[in-house]
């Protein structure tokens, strides 16, 4: 059920050197953490994406690991650029995808003091084994992971062929905390940021 999406729509948020127009806005990285033939991470992502236009706080940037560099800025650049970080992970073998592992072991710097969000998805577990790794390898990085999690258990069955979840009311309120938790986190590690380097 998953199909690719042509992203031009939202290349405006590739201009790294932009600041977001309110104090409160953060710029908010989703990134499609699986290359794989016939992946379904598009219908979640793309419904994840969604979810985050519809808030005013949010300047978003869509990166697929099938063309990090679309836009002309490259992966580091736009992560570096990123105020928060949503991954949104598949569960493959009781783990994430090597090539997700791949993206985030070239970068280190760009992760420090930022907060990392996941929407997960699989069969029975729903890809929370995924996340549960992805949180010890980016607290080996110093990033901050949000504790609220958006996880759809069985996602071929749950997601209709619109690439809506059947319950579209439940899952929007799991984004809805989700991003709450990562507008919060944004804004505080930013004016840290801000305030003075982090030591790590």
């Amino acid at each position: 059920m998953g199909w690719d999406t042509d992203m031009t729509d939202r290349t405006e948020s590739l201009d790294t050197t932009a600041v977001p127009t309110r104090r409160d806005q953060y710029r908010l990285a989703v990134v499609f953490g699986s290359v794989r033939e016939g992946r379904f991470v598009t219908t979640v992502g793309e419904w994840f994406v969604r979810q985050a236009e519809r808030r005013e706080d949010v300047k978003l940037d869509v990166i697929d690991l099938v063309r990090p560099d679309e836009g002309g800025s490259g992966f580091g650049e736009r992560i570096d650029a990123a105020d928060a970080v949503v991954i949104v992970v598949p569960e493959y073998n009781h783990s994430f995808p090597g090539e997700l592992k791949v993206a985030i072991d070239s970068l280190k710097p760009q992760w420090s003091a930022k907060p990392i969000g996941f929407v997960s998805y699989g069969g029975r577990g729903g890809g929370l084994r995924a996340v549960e790794q992805l949180r010890l390898v980016f607290a080996e990085l110093h990033a901050v992971t949000v504790r609220d999690v958006v996880s759809f258990h069985n996602a071929w069955e749950v997601f209709g062929p619109d690439g809506e979840p059947v319950d579209a009311d439940e899952a929007a309120r799991a984004a809805t905390a989700l991003l709450d938790q990562l507008a919060w986190w944004a804004t505080a590690l930013r004016r840290a940021r801000e305030d003075a380097p982090y030591p790590g």
